[in-house]
């Protein structure tokens, strides 16, 4: 019994030295700069808005915080190289809808789990999808372009930035639950938008940052927003939903991660770091420029909005027929 007893004062002497250590490690960190693996191209508006973050933090952590564009494969190539990184907080991980929720269910082979290889902090910003329309139509609202487009089943164009993108997809939820008949057009990124501006398609839903300078130059008139409530950033655009199609959502988002088994300490200290950066006003306003709402989450609500958007994103690539890859 003695014996037992000696071990099990040991086991948690260990415990205790390793909980210190850790906290140790979070006190000091980061000694050097700190790694931001970006899945996207750069200028991309999830690439824009997370170096905003990054200079902040930079700011608060005392060391610079290094974005790493990895593009490629949908985001898998730069998640990849994050989920095998050292967990000890010098690499993190920009996560967003496309590379978190849309990849991993086009994809077939995965050398990571999208979720569980990961150690969500909190989201940073929300950026909304506007449904928009070439000026020259008479639509002015999402009852406007439904009953326009089953009297006209087949004639109207809707452009996206390409198969199995974000616009695809919310084009293909959007056209379903709306019960039209369009012709889904494919297009390469930003030309989609350039279509309708050029009246070869009529209209698409696209994310806010990429559109709103469209909308604010008349080139392209919004009539919707795409969130389950109106986005601040345009509080005049009723929803998608209060339009007339109840349960209708299609926002994007984007968050950091950290690798699998980053000591709690420092991802503590992360989460702390991410809320005063969001808190400062010019940052806010960096941020609002590019068409994000800031935002800061616990892990746990991360967590959800991945595993909501997984699911709806998971029906809209269904409804499309994607071929998995």
């Amino acid at each position: 019994m003695r014996k037992a007893l000696r071990v099990a004062v040991l086991v948690v002497a260990g415990h205790i030295v390793v909980a210190a250590a850790a906290a140790d490690r979070a006190t000091s960190y980061p000694t050097r700069p700190v790694r931001l693996i970006v899945a996207n191209t750069t200028g991309t508006s999830v690439d824009t808005l997370a170096r905003v973050l990054a200079a902040k933090m930079s700011e608060e952590l005392g060391q610079q915080m290094v974005a790493d564009n990895r593009a490629g494969a949908g985001g898998i190539i730069g998640a990849e190289i994050a989920s095998q990184s050292t967990p000890d907080g010098y690499t993190l991980l920009v996560s967003s809808t496309g590379m978190q929720v849309i990849s991993p269910q086009i994809y077939r082979k995965l050398n990571y789990h999208p979720v569980k290889d990961f150690e969500p902090i909190s989201l940073y910003a929300v950026t909304q999808n506007l449904l928009v329309v070439n000026p020259t139509l008479p639509i002015r609202t999402v009852k406007d372009l439904v009953a326009l487009s089953r009297a006209n089943p087949g004639k109207y164009n809707m452009s996206n930035a390409g198969s199995g993108f974000q616009s695809h997809l919310a084009g293909v939820l959007f056209t379903h639950m709306a019960g039209i008949e369009v012709v889904h057009v494919p297009y390469k990124g930003g030309a989609s938008l350039t279509a309708v501006i050029a009246n070869e398609a009529q209209f698409t839903i696209a994310p806010g940052p990429a559109v709103l300078a469209h909308v604010r130059g008349n080139r392209l008139r919004a009539i919707a927003s795409a969130g389950e409530k109106r986005s601040p950033l345009t509080p005049e655009l009723p929803t998608i939903i209060e339009s007339g199609l109840p349960g209708y959502v299609s926002t994007g988002w984007a968050g950091i991660m950290a690798p699998k088994g980053t000591p709690k300490p420092i991802l503590d200290k992360l989460h702390a770091t991410m809320a005063k950066a969001l808190s400062d006003p010019r940052a806010r306003e960096q941020m609002e420029r590019q068409g994000g709402e800031p935002v800061i989450s616990t892990p746990a609500e991360m967590l959800r909005v991945i595993n909501e958007d997984y699911a709806r994103m998971g029906e809209a690539i269904k409804l499309a027929k994607l071929k998995v890859e």
